[in-house]
């Protein structure tokens, strides 16, 4: 019980204003990580055509999920981010960043392991819950609280506190895409195209 209110704690508002003399560049790259790891949903589509031969591995056979079926996990959790973003504004702001970006890391991980389950159980409902719904709803939490934090920090340049966190989320496809493509490989086996370890 006591260790569960001092995290709460620790993520409340209170804990984090800064003391004298902290410097306001420490933010930014803080920012900057968190948009890279949320903007790996730019780099989904390297799952799309492994997930096409979940069940004939080297070619698509009759029960295997079609392209344009894929193509919905990343329209739900785009939707679900611009909801999220627009209906948590105001709860991220209340909260404070802590608060938002550790909601926002349970809900974009916690989506990748329902996401993982769907792909092992092929049940493509399942990683629409997961990576769309749940991880979409991290997505858009984890987008707003860098950038109203940025802003913030500095309102003489919001241009450039803005712009630093959307190159994070842009940039973020630039080492999702291939880590991704590198894990699968790795993963991949006779029964296996690597997906579900690889959103593990």
């Amino acid at each position: 019980m006591g260790g569960s209110m001092a995290v709460l704690s620790f993520l409340s508002r209170d804990h984090t204003v800064a003391a004298a003399g902290y410097s306001r560049w420490l933010i930014p790259p803080a920012a900057l990580c968190v948009h890279l790891c949320i903007g790996q949903a730019y780099a989904f589509s390297v799952f799309n055509l492994p997930m096409t031969k979940l069940i004939g591995i080297t070619t698509h056979a009759p029960n295997d999920w079609k392209l344009t079926d894929l193509g919905w996990i990343f329209s739900i959790a785009i939707v679900f981010l611009g909801a999220s973003a627009a209906l948590g504004g105001r709860w991220v702001e209340e909260g404070g960043p802590r608060r938002a970006m550790f909601t926002a890391a349970l809900c974009w991980g916690g989506g990748f392991l329902v996401s993982a389950v769907g792909v092992y159980l092929h049940i493509l409902w399942i990683i629409y819950l997961g990576y769309g719904v749940i991880g979409g709803t991290g997505l858009g939490i984890g987008y707003i609280s860098p950038v109203s934090t940025l802003i913030r920090w500095f309102p003489d340049r919001p241009g450039m506190a803005t712009g630093m966190a959307i190159m994070g989320f842009g940039g973020g496809a630039m080492i999702a895409s291939p880590l991704s493509t590198v894990l699968m490989s790795f993963y991949k086996g006779s029964a296996s195209q690597g997906v579900a370890p690889t959103f593990v």
